[in-house]
């Protein structure tokens, strides 16, 4: 992924979070979703290189750097507002159901993950 690409990959998963997109759950997910969350979630374990990415969060026509970072910079400011009220009830599409503070800490620690990739 070039950046604009990683920006408009990185607003994905907060729509998501606000049950704009939604996910279907896999085998895999139903398989290894619980327990790949409980290590998501803790604290000071990062997301490794080279996961496997949803193919609803890969925009191979975002190319417009300046655009998607300012669509990206919204997004986390209306996630932001909306605080836990506006997380969905909808299960991720790996992870399973999950609470609000499980949603900030996969948003938080995914958003670092592609900001460090970067060099940001």
């Amino acid at each position: 992924m070039n950046a604009a690409q990683v920006m408009a990959h990185c607003k994905a998963p907060l729509k998501m979070a606000h049950g704009e997109i939604k996910g279907k759950r896999g085998l895999i997910s139903l398989l290894f979703g619980k327990s790949a969350k409980k290590k998501f979630i803790t604290p000071g374990v990062a997301f490794s290189k080279n996961l496997p990415t949803d193919p609803k969060f890969i925009f191979p026509d975002a190319n417009e750097f300046e655009n998607e970072r300012k669509k990206l910079i919204a997004k986390l400011n209306e996630f932001a507002q909306k605080g836990k009220e506006g997380i969905t009830k909808e299960p991720h599409s790996f992870f399973g159901t999950m609470s609000p503070e499980e949603w900030d800490i996969i948003q938080s620690k995914h958003l670092d993950h592609h900001l460090r990739q970067f060099g940001v």
